[in-house]
């Protein structure tokens, strides 16, 4: 048995993806054109890389919006196609596992027919579907209500004159009483107030000592004694003994662990899970694998990826405390009984599972 093994994380919900799977007018825009036949679906396939004719599909499996499983009928081919959704933190991962039941294929070409669909041309059909539910319209709300206008007509005839004139009565009324409120408030002159006249200081007198008074003599002080005041011996203060500083725990090795997820004919579908047991998160971790002679990498999802030769290196995001990182990635091998790689390291450190 032969299996064709397709995975890719998508940003869509379900539902979405669901409808892409699902409806011939938007089947046809990312896979192929289809039309109903009956009570199966006719895929217009043959042109296709990987496909000799038009592909006749009938429905075995349908739980919306999770999984779908089709058989489908080419020539003289048979294959079971099932197609799983999962929700994931930011949108949908979908797998499409396509397995030989009856005939031969050209299993390389098919898979790379799927991957191009899976992984370039649904993506973009996705991000068109997506636009078009979006609400774009705006409500063009005319005014609720209508405010009377009532003009202002200018009064006529002797009407007009007697207002006038009595408008002016009131104004000049209105100017005198203003005047006469002015004058009343007025603030009064104010004069200078008169400065007290200054008035001679009588001279000290002066009592004139007689002679015949005995003088006094002025008693000296009898000083005191002093106090010898004893300064205080000083106390050698202790020196402050400087504690050092807890060093940062080292950080633990990483760890890793390899799993071939699926195999195929010229290729498998490797996975890389990187943990770290370390207490603090790991930033710049290197994980190299090593493909067989003429192998190459495909899609990468969870790091990216670099070759060199037979050498894949993957890098990417830090490594949380007491969590971990899953590599996912496609290889091309045209070794027919390639089914996983040849060698795989973190940061120099082998995995385990090879």
């Amino acid at each position: 048995m032969i299996e064709i093994a397709t995975e890719v994380d998508l940003s869509h919900p379900p539902a979405r993806i669901w409808r892409a799977l699902t409806e011939q007018a938007l089947l046809a825009k990312w896979f192929a054109g289809s039309e109903s036949v009956g009570d199966r679906t006719l895929l217009r396939t043959a042109g296709l890389p990987g496909y000799d004719a038009d592909t006749e599909v009938e429905v075995v499996e349908l739980r919306a919006p999770e999984r779908l499983v089709l058989r489908c009928r080419e020539a003289d081919r048979s294959t079971r196609l099932a197609c799983d959704l999962t929700p994931i933190g930011h949108g949908s991962r979908l797998s499409v596992r396509e397995v030989l039941e009856e005939g031969d294929w050209d299993a390389d070409r098919r898979a790379e027919q799927h991957e191009r669909a899976v992984t370039g041309r649904l993506p973009a059909i996705l991000d068109w579907l997506a636009f078009q539910e979006v609400d774009l319209r705006r409500a063009e709300g005319g005014l609720t209500a209508e405010l009377p206008v009532i003009p202002l007509a200018p009064p006529r005839g002797r009407t007009a004159r007697r207002r006038a004139l009595l408008l002016a009565g009131v104004l000049a009324v209105l100017g005198l009483a203003a005047g006469a409120t002015v004058w009343a408030t007025r603030p009064a002159p104010t004069t200078p107030a008169a400065q007290p006249a200054s008035t001679p200081s009588a001279p000290l007198a002066t009592s004139a000592a007689s002679s015949g008074s005995p003088r006094a003599t002025p008693s000296r002080p009898t000083p005191s004694a002093t106090r010898r005041s004893v300064a205080p011996t000083p106390t050698a203060s202790a020196s402050p003994t400087r504690t050092p500083s807890a060093r940062p725990p080292a950080a633990a090795p990483l760890a890793a662990s390899y799993e071939t997820v699926s195999d195929r004919v010229f290729g498998y579908r490797g996975q890389v899970v990187v943990s770290n047991p370390g207490p603090a998160a790991r930033p710049d971790w290197t994980v190299t694998v090593t493909l067989g002679d003429d192998a190459t990498v495909g899609s990468v999802n969870g790091a990216e990826a670099t070759q060199n030769g037979p050498v894949v290196t993957f890098t990417g995001a830090a490594v949380p405390a007491g969590g971990s990182a899953t590599i996912r990635f496609d290889v091309r091998d045209p070794d027919l009984t390639a089914t996983k790689p040849e060698g795989c390291a973190v940061d120099g450190a082998a995995c385990a599972g090879l």
